[in-house]
């Protein structure tokens, strides 16, 4: 995970559940300013303890749903996350990240297999997790992990995930509003098994034009399908 996420002495990294230290421990070998948030207190304070002689590392009691970039001088798109996540906040995590107005420029997150091959898009069939990881970064598979590397051993195996490329060029160069293209991605995928043409009431030629073909359903299309779609969808004088 440290070696993915390709460390510089000067790179501010944001380390997310650090737990009894095991990444952090090679964290502070390469990065002079880490940022490692964690929410159990008893972890806090052995944290502490355990790295009472690193400068370099500023330990945060919090709840990383609840985490300010802001209020700890990180930048958009300067500083970087790298982290084991809680696999159950793994959507709204990257949510809230991807989407924020600080961005990092690149996340290294070790997630649930299933969930990395969902945003991956392993079996060519789009999701809304994945398109909402694509429109804001690139994303790939870089090692799977057995559930057999961890103690106790859970019962779901594991992959770390590079998003990199972080930004919101996608938006600005296309003219859209993030508001008004999730809008639409939604209602797309809101119910899966119905033709996107029904989901979002639209006539046959907006799908030509954009070479859709007219039994499509939403998983079928890929994000440069949505870039044409949406602009056709949305007037000229609604757009940013």
């Amino acid at each position: 995970i440290a070696e993915t996420a390709d460390i510089k002495k000067s790179d501010v990294i944001l380390e997310i559940g650090p737990g009894q230290g095991a990444l952090t421990n090679f964290l502070i070998q390469k990065s002079e300013h880490i940022i490692a948030v964690e929410k159990d207190k008893e972890l806090v304070d052995f944290l502490m303890d355990k790295f009472k002689d690193d400068q370099n590392l500023k330990i945060v009691h919090d709840d990383i749903l609840k985490f300010k970039p802001q209020n700890f001088s990180l930048e958009p798109r300067k500083y970087k996350i790298v982290a084991n996540i809680p696999y159950y906040i793994t959507s709204r995590f990257l949510r809230q990240f991807l989407e924020s107005e600080y961005q990092p420029s690149l996340m290294v997150l070790m997630v649930q297999k299933e969930v990395a091959e969902r945003i991956i898009t392993k079996n060519s069939k789009e999701s809304l997790l994945s398109i909402s990881v694509k429109v804001y970064g690139k994303p790939k598979i870089i090692i799977k992990v057995p559930a057999g590397n961890f103690v106790p051993k859970p019962k779901v195996d594991s992959a770390v995930i590079q998003i990199e490329n972080i930004s919101k060029n996608f938006f600005k160069k296309n003219k859209i509003k993030e508001t008004e293209f999730f809008r639409f991605l939604k209602l797309g995928f809101s119910h899966k098994r119905k033709l996107l043409k029904n989901n979002l009431r639209v006539k046959a030629e907006i799908l030509q034009k954009c070479k859709i073909p007219a039994l499509s359903r939403a998983e079928e299309l890929s994000l440069e399908n949505w870039k044409c779609f949406i602009k056709l969808l949305i007037p000229i004088k609604d757009r940013p």
